[in-house]
This record gives structure tokens, sequence and C-alpha cells, in this order.
């Protein structure tokens, strides 16, 4: 066993993300099909590290202390992000995307219990591999996989969960670029002078955005004042609302942003935000994916790996037939689709990623950096909610 200890898991994160950058740079393929960055150079790492378990029998264990701590980071970030006047250009194409994104849940819990009911499996185990997992990921996957084993004795339900939320994680980091390239071909790119002016704060990430110390230690106390409180919200409602921590530091984030600003007492700087943001979501990402552990990924049973094969061409399908059609059959549409692959078979920091590898190479979108945001870090967890308790009421169970 090979242990990293928290500073050297940092440094190997960090060097993740220059391998992956270079990855992209000298490899024609992964530029065509806009892999993100973090995503190509984090599961080299992890394809690297399972071999050396197999041919040497060494382990290498990070220490990631830091991951959930940058995760949250990120979730705060995306809602001090959220001025709520900008999101009133975007409210009727949110609330489109949030009924797209609605009956993707349906349909993933569908077949979900659908193929786990003719293979004999549980129907709970389809939920676990259906919305729970895939458009929840791993924190929604543990609190629906306690409750699964008190109400139907699945012991196992928490680990299969976070497995199959595991299995996402990957690919929708994978299959979003493609499935971009795929829909370039029907869309006209940008004109340049919409590439103009400050972008969002998730938009350009290779922007140069010119700070202050002040404005960055500012807006890190910020940061850490949405940590602190969603934690504390998290606490408080246990046993009311069921709701993962980065939701309530999100939600902190919106009223902290236009709380301030409404009374006139402190404006949140957007450059000093996209940095911190961007930071976050690159280190975040770098270490979820070289820490991944893809020999436990190939313990799932054949039936399981069955059910998430077809979940992954489902989300393909519906991004390209539903999302991309019903939003626009545009530019924006087709980034929102790639967003939309990342947060409906991993998270919303794979959808951000998705969308920047595409924007980056194409130019700006701006309606999607508004959109997936807050459909996909906030919305998408209470809808999800209702979803599942919905399947949970049918007589099969």
């Amino acid at each position: 066993m090979l242990e990293l200890n928290n500073y050297e898991t940092l440094v190997a994160a960090s060097l993740v993300l220059l391998v992956g950058r270079k990855l992209v740079q000298i490899t024609p393929p992964l530029r065509t099909f806009n892999i993100p960055e973090p995503v190509a150079g984090g599961l080299i790492v992890a394809i690297c590290l399972a071999l050396v378990r197999y041919a040497l029998d060494v382990n290498v264990k990070f220490d990631t202390v830091t991951q959930t701590p940058l995760m949250l980071a990120f979730f705060a970030t995306l809602g001090l992000s959220a001025n709520l006047a900008s999101l009133k250009q975007g409210g009727r194409s949110i609330g489109i995307f949030l009924f797209v994104v609605a009956g993707l849940l349906v349909i993933q819990n569908g077949i979900g219990v659908g193929l786990a009911s003719a293979l004999g499996l549980h129907p709970a185990t389809g939920l676990l591999a259906g919305s729970i997992s895939l458009s929840g990921g791993h924190g929604t996957s543990a609190a629906w996989g306690s409750d699964f084993a008190r109400q139907f004795g699945m012991t196992y339900a928490t680990e299969l969960g976070v497995a199959c939320a595991t299995f996402g994680l990957v690919l929708g980091g994978l299959i979003g670029g493609p499935v971009a390239r795929h829909l370039m071909r029907k869309v006209a790119r940008p004109a340049a002078e919409q590439d103009a002016g400050d972008p969002l704060t998730f938009e350009n990430p290779q922007a140069v955005r010119p700070i202050t110390a002040s404005s960055l230690i500012e807006t890190l106390a910020l940061i850490l004042i949405c940590l602190t409180a969603g934690h504390a919200l998290t606490d408080l409602a246990k046993g009311v609302v069921q709701l993962p921590t980065f939701v309530w530091v999100l939600f902190v984030g919106v009223l902290l942003r236009n709380g301030l600003a409404a009374l006139g007492w402190y404006t949140v700087f957007d450059r000093a935000l996209s940095v911190l943001g961007n930071v976050s979501l690159s280190m975040f990402l770098a270490m979820a994916l070289m820490s991944l552990r893809l020999w436990e990924l190939s313990n799932l049973a054949l039936p399981m790996l069955l059910i998430l094969a077809v979940q992954t061409a489902a989300m393909a399908g519906y991004a390209v037939f539903v999302t991309f059609r019903v939003m626009g059959r545009n530019y924006d549409a087709a980034v929102l689709a790639a967003g939309h692959c990342g947060f409906g078979l991993g998270a919303t920091p794979t959808a951000i990623a998705n969308m920047q590898a595409v924007t980056d190479r194409f130019g700006a979108s701006h309606l999607a950096f508004l959109i997936v945001p807050m459909v996909g870090a906030f919305f998408i967890d209470i809808v999800n909610a209702i979803v599942i308790k919905l399947f949970l009421k049918l007589p099969i169970y």
C-alpha cells in the first residue's frame, strides 16, 4: 500500500490537470470529441493505477480530505454567481429545461425498475441504478442507500448506489463531448462578437481575469461563509428535508449575493469568483477521477452493468432527440445537451466541464452557463426526490 498524504494528493491532482491539458493538446481524438481536460488526465491516471494494482499488487491510496470542501466551494461559487436579475433573462428557458430534465428522471427510473424486475432483481435496485445514482450522484446514492437498507433489507444498497454513481461520473464526462460534436454539424457557430465582453463565471476558464489580493480574500471569505452556513443548515434540516449539503451551500450563496446587493452593502466581484470557482472545479474533478477504483466497477454484477449500459445509451439519445430539439435546435441547445449528459449521468461539475470543453473550441454560450448551474445543482435534487418517492409508491415494492 502506497499512501499519499493531503499535500501529496493535491500535488498529484495538479499534475493530473497538467497531464490532461497536454493530452488534449496532442491527441486529435480527444480534441475532436471535446473530452474535458480533468476527465482525460484523471482517467489515464486511474487506468494506470489499476494496471499497477493488477501487475504489481500495489495499491495507491490518496488522502481525499480536501475533495469534499473543493466540491462545496465549487457549488458556493455557483450560488454566488447567481444574479437573480440576470436569471430573469433565462426564466422561460430555465422552466423548459427543468421540464426536460424531469422527463429524463422518469425515464431513468422506468428503465432501471423495468430492467431490474425483468432480470429478477429487487425493483429498488433499479432505482439505485436510475435517477438516484445517475442524476443524483454520490451524495444522493448514500442517502437513499441507507434508507433502502432499512426499508428493504438491502444491506448492499449504499455501496451499490455509490458504485453506480461512480460509473455515471465517468460516462457523463465521456459522452458529453461526442454528443456535442454530433450536434455541431446541425448548428451555426456563434458570431465572434458574441464572445466579446466578460464571460460568465465558468464560461471560459482560460480567459485572463485581472483581480487583486483584497478582492480574492473577500471572495474566499464569502465562499467559506457559504460552506459554514451550508453545513449548519444540513444539520438543522435533518429529518425534515432530505437535501445534500451542496444544495444548502448553493442556496446560501444565492441569498448572500443577492441579499448583499439589495441592501447595498457589497457587490460580489465576479472575476475573483470565476478564478476560485474554476480552480475548485478543476481540482475536484481531477481528485475525483484519479482516485477512482476502477477494479470495483468491474465487480458490478453483469445485470447491473447491463442496466447502466442501457442508461448511458438512453442519456445520449435523450440529449440528441429531446434536450437539443426542445431547447431550440441551435448552438445553445447543443451546449445544453452536452451539459445535460454531464449531470444526467454524473454531476454538475462534470456538466460544467463538458460545456467548457465545447465552448472553448466553438464559442461562448451565455444561456447554457446561465441555465445548467441552477437546474443541475439546485432544482434537479428537489424534482428528483419527488420522482423517486412517486416510484416508491408503485405496488411492486
